[in-house]
């Protein structure tokens, strides 16, 4: 019997996210590995408050029932709240994609996911690797 691989830990950003439930395709097998334990999704209160807005948002065209559904059965599940110990400030040429950075400091992120060039750009921050959805599906493998 082969060793069980440690799955890694991710940070993906809202769009990654959003994308890999929504509109399957590539950002589709996203969901595949964190369902499949591959990967383990890493949350803050502040990350996930902004993907619950956004799948609120009138051009997904969800319910309150469907996206309450996302949460408890495809979200919840899958990932670890990670308590943030220390903000993140001045780091990304957007100060809102700080948080994604501070989710990644304080769980030990090995990734973090993103098409977002304010993140993309600064390629790593400590010691997670910032990548596209591409780069990580085929570094896990997937692509």
């Amino acid at each position: 019997m082969g060793k069980k691989l440690k799955p890694w830990r991710v940070v993906l950003d809202t769009n990654a996210l959003i994308s890999a439930l929504l509109f399957g395709g590539q950002s589709g097998m996203l969901r595949d590995l964190w369902k499949s334990g591959r990967i383990i999704p890493l949350v803050s209160k502040e990350t996930f408050a902004e993907f619950r807005k956004v799948l609120s948002y009138p051009k997904f065209k969800l319910s309150q029932r469907e996206i309450r559904s996302i949460l408890n059965e495809e979200i919840l599940p899958f990932v670890e709240a990670v308590e943030i110990a220390e903000q993140v400030t001045g780091v990304c040429r957007d100060p809102h994609d700080d948080m994604f950075l501070a989710v990644a400091a304080g769980g030990g992120a090995e990734y973090l996911v993103s098409g977002d060039r304010d993140l993309l750009v600064l390629e790593q921050y400590g010691k997670t690797r910032i990548v596209t959805v591409t780069e990580f599906l085929s570094l896990a493998g997937g692509g």
